[in-house]
């Protein structure tokens, strides 16, 4: 099928904390819409089935609960009701933006995806209800090619959106389409949480997401095009993800992913709004995802001393119980093993080896989690890599467990350098990168220079291990990770 998503750069609110009346609210969120409507027309002249537009797209961010308001349509989210609003407006007040997306995708008969706020009156015996009567919610729209109303998605993980609420229970949302079968949505920050993304994606046997995003890249390991193609592949599913265009605030990347191919966009030196429009394959359940495979493996994962022959190593490693790292034992006995250091990667602290000369075994532990490379540089550059391990609870700009094993280009020479936010770099590196990751849920990230991906050739399970590996990329390598998730220590 055809799909399109579109990275818009937002008309914004100079004032957002500031009170105005539902008039002018209208009038700045009409600019944006006159852009979607050009872009809903250009999608269907290539072809498109359907299109997503971003999160915060239409109406902007930084707002308090109150001076949002006005910016909000009525939304009943209720199944019951079949309606029509380019067709049915006089039905409820206050859906003018609801009206505008309905006769965009019906005028172009295109499936719809956007963004806005919305605001649902509650009763004070509702024990969730806020002081002030209203519900106010994060709310993710699905218009079909006729501009019928088919599904609307409250967001559930916020990100310091105090302007909203969490809803009362998680929504597990999709529709129907007569070229892909079942499309989901999830908004944002719930792409980092098991409730509801991971869920929908399990309960319901997704194939196709819908994903509106306001996403602030953050390198190495949370670049928004980095982790979209992460995602796709674990779970082995098309992703059509739109993000907002801020170069200032570090928000840019979006695309059209598949298991096995990619059609992005990453800009942070240009303004204005992408486009993308992708033909791409309708994922079937014909073969076994991923993460299948992954649950089956993490049941035996415990095991109380493993010898890891399969795997090339000098070293046998063991892990003993309550041991905190493998015990090592060199076979050529009084090898000088790389210095370990810490060093702050994204907020957390993350132990360190160097990744020296030309080809190499590495490894290093934190906590449960042992990380091992095994490494050949095509070509020497005097650039410094290491080998990073975090097993922990992160906790800055939310709180989520998180373990993971990552390969990065530091920022310069020295060791406090590694972590840091890098955009470019030269070295082609073959390697095998594996770890004993506690949770089945494994996003394996491969970042090249200039912020382009490329896919491993390899990766799954082995021997308790979960593995990736990759001879020569495309590029300079700037990142290649195993990211895990470990949700029941959230």
């Amino acid at each position: 099928y055809v799909a399109a998503v579109y990275e818009h750069e937002s008309i914004l609110s100079p004032t957002p904390a500031a009170l105005v009346d539902r008039q002018s609210a209208l009038e700045l969120m009409g600019r944006n819409l006159d852009i979607y409507e050009q872009q809903a027309v250009a999608a269907a002249r290539q072809g498109a089935q359907i299109i997503v537009f971003p999160e915060d797209g239409i109406h902007g961010f930084n707002f308090t609960r109150s001076s949002i308001y006005p910016y909000l349509d009525f939304v009943l989210h209720s199944h019951s009701v079949k309606w029509n609003p380019c067709r049915e407006p006089y039905l409820f007040n206050d859906t003018e933006v609801l009206q505008r997306l309905s006769c965009m995708a019906l005028k172009n008969k295109i499936f719809l995806v956007a963004n806005l706020g919305t605001k649902q009156p509650c009763e004070q015996a509702d024990p969730h209800c806020p002081s002030d009567g209203r519900y106010q919610f994060n709310t993710n729209v699905a218009f079909n090619d006729d501009g019928m109303l088919v599904a609307t998605y409250r967001k559930h993980n916020l990100y310091f959106e105090y302007a909203f609420d969490t809803p009362p229970e998680p929504d597990y949302k999709f529709f129907d389409t007569p070229f892909a079968g079942k499309f989901g949505m999830f908004t944002c920050f719930d792409i980092l949480f098991f409730e509801p993304a991971v869920n929908l994606i399990k309960q319901y046997n997704l194939k196709q997401i819908a994903y509106p995003t306001a996403w602030m890249n953050q390198l190495p390991l949370l670049s928004a095009v980095e982790f979209q193609q992460a995602f796709a592949t674990a779970f082995n599913i098309n992703i059509l993800a739109a993000n907002i265009h801020h170069p200032t605030l570090g928000m840019t990347g979006s695309g059209i992913y598949t298991p096995v191919k990619s059609f992005t966009y990453h800009n942070m030196e240009s303004y204005g709004g992408k486009l993308i429009v992708a033909e791409i394959p309708v994922v079937t359940t014909e073969y076994e995802t991923n993460l299948d495979i992954n649950e089956r493996f993490s049941e035996n994962l415990r095991h109380s001393c493993k010898t890891v022959t399969s795997i090339p190593l000098d070293d046998q490693v063991c892990f003993k119980e309550g041991e905190e790292t493998p015990s090592r034992v060199s076979e050529k006995g009084n090898e000088q093993l790389p210095p370990q250091f810490y060093a702050e990667m994204m907020y957390d602290n993350f132990t360190f080896v160097p990744v020296w000369g030309e080809k190499g075994e590495l490894q290093v532990c934190a906590n449960t989690l042992c990380c091992y490379l095994n490494y050949q540089k095509a070509v020497l550059t005097d650039e410094l890599y290491a080998l990073g391990v975090f097993d922990g609870l992160h906790t800055v700009h939310g709180t989520y467990y998180v373990q993971a094993c990552a390969l990065v280009k530091c920022g310069g020479l020295s060791f406090s350098t590694c972590g840091q936010e890098v955009t470019d770099a030269t070295a082609l590196i073959d390697f095998q990168l594996w770890g004993n990751i506690s949770t089945p849920y494994i996003f394996p990230l491969l970042l090249t220079s200039g912020i382009t991906l490329d896919f491993a050739d390899h990766r799954g399970w082995k021997n308790n291990h979960y593995f990736m590996s990759k001879n020569r990329t495309s590029s300079g390598l700037l990142t290649a990770a195993l990211y895990g998730r470990w949700w029941k220590k959230d």
